[in-house]
Order: structure tokens, then C-alpha cells, then sequence
């Protein structure tokens, strides 16, 4: 039953707080330098700023928490009126997971693997003995029917791997609701979902948040998600608050230059002529990477073919200098692709072309020239990073490998490859954990510059950057294209990104190619009905926006269903809202092609995709 609301129901109020770092010395140095805000019953209020900005540091206050070299310095940090800055540990035990509940960006990295979800949805309120066993079941189920997740009666008897990202992240927000706390924590919770997930996600948060009477503090970087979710909006940057509002008043009526620079580094919506064409002058021949017929996949059937089969039939060829842009949601195939790439995943069937020369489907039998030439920038630095190497060693050792640089030679090009993604040399003697977020990124795209690559495979390299150091780091791509010819193949859910930076756009649709053709192209009509879904779901910058969407029928269908792999007719069927039954669900869709390299996979007519149905 929802609690009832109170507008002067002050849940958390934070009062001059401060938070120090302390340094191996002993001496300090303010991270937090004196925050004022409140967050009433009923009430979002997000914590915007990039990376750094103390967003993270601020929210955890509340469970009284601080991270490890972080300290409270001075102010309060209050949840229904006590300080619990001022709490030890076992005074703050029966607080965290009942009066106040975090979640967290990954919600793969919350959940036991080896532990059943119900269990874990229910343990808090049970081992503080709120709930019996009983009740907390009884809750959790009326929270998974809220939240819309499927089979709402049995999904809690499954492990987090048999749900979905979307799915497991909105079972994160049944965990922490079913005690019933007063004040939730969402740390960037959407950060890493693909569009239409994360409508789906923002609206079971929205929808549950008001139905519970909680309040609830959105630590995030993004915007047009604030202006969705959260009443109020609080600007940070480097650890003070440099405006706050209403949101129609921060994002209509912003007054100080930080905002208007978070606000002019939001991403515009994908349109047509968006992007920035690339050059001709490293143009060759033959493409740098081409990609025949590809079918690929994961296991070992009795016949020899790949026991899961995810990619059928792609063809892909990306031009020197150029960039590709491969889009959709997870588990569509494009990271597979990359793989494939790589040779890292050799096809069941198909050819792959370095430089109009085949290519070993193979890394184990490719040249180490083939090596070279494709690279790969894994999406998280944080983990393709070795922590116990210098920035030296990491860019080092690929100049030996391909290069044989040695001494000086080497030394002066690891300067170069620093000053190539805007970096000092001092850098170098630096460790990862040294560095920021984006800092890590331009390492592990300077370290696969290092090989002097032709094609850069880039998975999802920008999706857990900030607004701003990832428009940086775009902006760095598009320099490097330009100064060095390569190309990059460049995977990502964000549409918006893809169509500032590629010059050809694939859309994948559970391992099928469903459109691909020139950028301006396929973000023109007309467009295959999934890549209409994915325009319409990126998210917009004003207020109402989620509720419009959600309302269309267009939404409704496409978000009823995850991405499931088929043997037969049009994979998109059970989402599409111009499906027509008894053709696309037993007939693999023909390639109908506007004009000269628009590529679209439907058996609806063009004239039919330009009306939308």
C-alpha cells in the first residue's frame, strides 16, 4: 500500500557536508565542500555533473557510507532527522536496506550468480526481521507484477544469467523496494541499458517510486533520462553545487555556464545530415576489412555448426578512413560481429578481406602483419587495463611486438601516442587507477593506435562516459580518422552517437542485418520498422516525453518482447506493428534495396515503411 505523501515530509537533507580524501601523508583534501539540499516523501532529486563531480560520493552519504581514503570532514548528512554520518557501523546496520536502499550501476555485479533471484530480492527484509518469509514473498511478487517483469509467478525461481540486462536491472529495484525503504539510491542505473530497455526501465522506477510513496536520490550524467524522472535537479561540479531547481526551471532556464555546457554536450537526437563526413584522400582500392556472408555463433552441434547460432547472412565492408556504425540492442549480435572481426570467433560459413587479400577466419592463423592491422578497444577500460603496469609498459609493449621498438624510439613514441589522444607525456609513468574514467579510455585507444592499425574496432567504448568526456572522446576519433586514415568500426546502442560519427550505419536485429545504407540514408524514411523503434525510443530533452512514448502503440508493441533468435521468418515478428502473419513469421524477409546502398530486410513494400503501417 502506498504511504501517503507529505510535501514538507523531509526524507534526507543534506547540510553543509563535507568529505575529505585523505592522502597516504595524513593530510586532506576536500572532495565535498559544503552541500545543501533536501529530498521530501514522493520526491526524485538528481545529482547531475561528470565524472568527478563528487555525484556518487555526495549519494552514498546517505547510507552513512563513505569509500575507502574518504572521510566525513564536517555538516550532516540526515535521514528522517538523524545524522548518520555520525553512526558506526552497527548503528547504521538496521538502517541500510530498510530505511534507505542503494542501486547500483551494474546490476550483473549485484546479484550472486549462484543464488536463486527470489532469495536475494527477499534477504533484507528478513534478516532484519521486517517481514516474515511469507511476506517478503508476497511483496516481491506484487513488486515484480509493478515493475512488468514476465512470468511475474515464477520469474523469482530462475538465476540472474536466464533474465535479461533490462530484466535483472529492474529486478534490482525489487530488491531494494521490498523492505520498503523511505529514501532509494539509483546510481546511473540506465547508464548501460540500450534505449528501449531503458524506457522500460524508467518507467517501472517512476511508476513504483510514486505507487511506494518513497523518496529517491538519481545520481546520473544524462539529462534527457533528469528530465524524466526527477522533480529536482542539483548541478555539481567538483564537489560544490553550482545551481539547483525545479527541472523545467534548470533545463529551460539555466543560468550558470556549467549547466549550458552539460546542456550543450547532450547528445542530439539522431536526423538526417547530423553527422560529420569523413574525407576521400586514404581511400584505396579494395576496403580495409570486408565481410562475406557471415554466420557465426556459440558451441558445438552434433553436425559441426555452432550449437547457438547468432549471426546469419551479414555482409560488411568498411572503407579506408571511413566509419561503420553497428547499432542495436543487446544480444542482437553486434559484439559477435567485432569478435569476427577480430578473429577472435571464426564463422561457421563466409569469407573475411584485409585490403582486398583473404584473411585468416582464425587469430591463431592470422600473420602478425594481420594482427596488427585490426585492433580492438574493449568497452571497459577498467578491466583491459593491467593495474600493475605503468602507461609506459602498456603502450610499450605493443611498439615492441609490431614495431621492435626499443629505447629511445620507443620512449619518443609513446609521447607521440600520448599527445595523439590529447594526453602529457608525465602520463606515463602513471598507473590506470591514477587516471579518470576518460583519461583510461584514450589509454586503451592509444594502445591500440600503437600497432598502426588500418580497421579500430570500438565496443561500446563511450556508453560508461560521461556526456561530456564522451563527446571528447568522439571528438578525438573523428581528429584521429582524419590525421590517419583508419577506420573504425564503431558499436554501440546509442543511436545518437553513431549518427554523429559513422558514415554507414548497420542495424543488427538478433544477428541479421535488418538495414544498413549511408547514414543520412537509414536515418531517413523509409525505415525498417526496428530501426523506427529504435529512433523514437531515444530519449528526448523535455519533461513528458517517457509518457508520450510509452503511449504510442508503436513503443507498446516493439517493448513487449526481448531480442530472440529464430531459424525461420522475420525475427522482429512478435514486436513489429506491421508484422503481417502467416508471411513474416514463416518467410525470411527479402533485401529490398532504395536506391543504390540502402539495404532494408522486410517483406513490406517501401511505399508501406514510409507511412509507418
Amino acid at each position: 500500500m502506498a504511504r501517503k505523501s507529505d510535501s514538507n515530509d523531509v526524507i534526507f537533507e543534506a547540510r553543509d557536508l563535507k568529505i575529505n580524501a585523505v592522502r597516504d601523508d595524513g593530510s586532506e583534501l576536500p572532495i565535498v565542500k559544503g552541500v545543501d539540499f533536501k529530498v521530501r516523501r514522493g520526491e526524485v532529486v538528481a545529482l547531475i555533473g561528470e565524472s568527478g563531480s563528487g555525484k556518487t560520493t555526495i549519494s552514498l552519504a546517505a547510507l552513512g557510507y563513505c569509500k575507502p581514503g574518504l572521510k566525513f570532514a564536517g555538516g550532516e548528512a540526515l535521514l528522517n532527522g538523524e545524522n548518520v554520518t555520525a553512526m558506526d557501523t552497527e548503528a547504521l546496520r538496521p538502517i541500510r536496506g530498510e530505511k534507505v536502499a542503494y542501486l547500483a550501476q551494474s546490476a550483473a555485479a549485484t546479484f550472486n550468480p549462484s543464488i536463486l533471484i527470489n532469495e536475494q530480492v527477499t534477504e533484507a527484509p528478513v534478516i532484519h526481521g521486517s517481514k516474515t518469509r511469507e511476506q517478503a514473498d508476497a511483496k516481491a511478487l506484487s513488486l515484480y507484477k509493478a515493475l512488468e517483469l514476465p512470468d511475474p509467478e515464477n520469474i523469482g525461481a530462475r538465476y540472474p544469467h536466464q533474465v535479461s540486462g533490462g530484466q535483472l536491472q529492474r529486478l534490482m529495484a525489487a530488491m531494494a523496494l521490498c523492505g520498503e525503504p523511505d529514501l532509494l539510491v539509483l546510481d546511473e542505473p540506465t547508464t548501460a541499458l540500450d534505449v528501449t530497455t531503458q524506457i522500460e526501465v524508467l518507467k517501472a522506477f517512476k511508476q513504483v517510486i510514486k505507487e511506494e510513496g518513497a523518496a529517491a536520490i538519481y545520481v546520473t550524467h544524462d539529462l534527457a533520462v533528469v528530465a524524466q524522472v526527477a522533480d529536482h535537479i542539483v548541478v555539481l561540479y567538483n564537489g560544490e553545487i553550482k545551481e539547483a531547481g525545479p527541472v523545467e526551471t534548470i533545463i529551460h532556464k539555466s543560468e550558470h555556464p556549467y549547466t549550458k555546457r552539460l546542456m550543450a554536450a547532450i547528445k542530439p537526437l539522431p536526423e538526417p545530415g547530423l553527422g560529420e563526413a569523413s574525407n576521400h584522400e586514404h581511400m584505396r582500392d579494395a576496403p580495409a576489412l570486408v565481410a562475406r556472408n557471415i554466420d557465426a555463433g556459440y558451441g558445438k552441434g552434433a553436425d559441426g555448426a555452432p550449437k547457438t547460432m547468432v549471426l546469419r547472412d551479414v555482409n560488411v565492408a568498411i572503407e579506408r578512413g571511413k566509419t561503420v556504425g553497428i547499432i542495436g540492442e543487446s544480444g542482437c549480435g553486434k559484439s559477435t560481429l567485432a569478435r569476427v572481426f577480430a578473429g577472435l570467433l571464426p564463422p561457421s560459413a563466409g569469407d573475411l578481406e584485409l585490403d582486398g587479400h583473404p584473411v585468416a577466419p582464425n587469430l591463431a592463423a592470422r600473420t602478425r602483419d594481420e594482427l596488427r592491422r585490426v585492433q580492438f578497444v574493449y568497452q571497459m577500460a577498467d578491466t583491459a587495463l593491467n593495474p600493475r603496469q605503468r602507461i609506459n609498459d602498456i603502450l610499450g609493449r605493443p611498439l615492441e611486438f609490431y614495431g621492435g621498438l626499443t629505447g629511445a624510439r620507443k620512449a619518443e613514441r609513446i609521447n607521440e601516442l600520448l599527445e595523439m589522444v590529447e594526453m602529457p607525456p608525465p602520463f606515463a609513468e602513471r598507473f590506470p587507477h591514477e587516471l579518470s574514467g576518460g583519461q583510461k579510455q584514450r589509454i586503451n585507444l592509444a594502445r591500440a593506435l600503437a600497432a598502426e592499425p588500418e580497421v579500430v574496432l570500438c565496443d561500446e567504448v563511450t556508453s560508461a562516459l560521461d556526456t561530456i568526456v564522451g563527446a571528447n572522446v568522439i571528438e578525438l576519433l573523428k581528429s584521429l580518422r582524419r590525421e590517419t586514415g583508419v577506420s573504425f568500426v564503431f558499436i554501440s546502442h546509442d543511436l545518437s552517437t553513431v549518427a554523429s560519427f559513422a558514415d554507414e550505419i548497420v542495424v543488427l536485429y538478433a544477428g541479421r542485418v535488418a538495414e544498413q545504407g549511408p547514414t543520412d540514408k537509414v536515418l531517413s524514411p523509409p525505415y525498417h520498422p526496428y530501426t523506427r523503434l529504435l529512433i523514437s525510443s531515444v530519449p528526448e530533452m523535455r519533461t513528458g516525453w517517457l509518457e508520450d512514448t510509452v503511449a504510442s502503440q508503436e513503443t507498446i508493441t516493439g517493448m513487449t518482447g526481448g531480442v530472440e533468435l529464430t531459424d525461420i521468418g522475420c525475427p522482429f515478428f512478435a514486436r513489429c506493428p506491421l508484422a503481417i502473419e502467416g508471411t513474416c513469421d514463416i518467410t525470411a524477409p527479402p533485401r529490398r534495396i532504395e536506391g543504390e546502398d540502402h539495404v532494408i530486410e522486410c517483406h513490406r513494400e517501401v511505399d508501406e515503411l514510409l507511412g509507418g503501417g
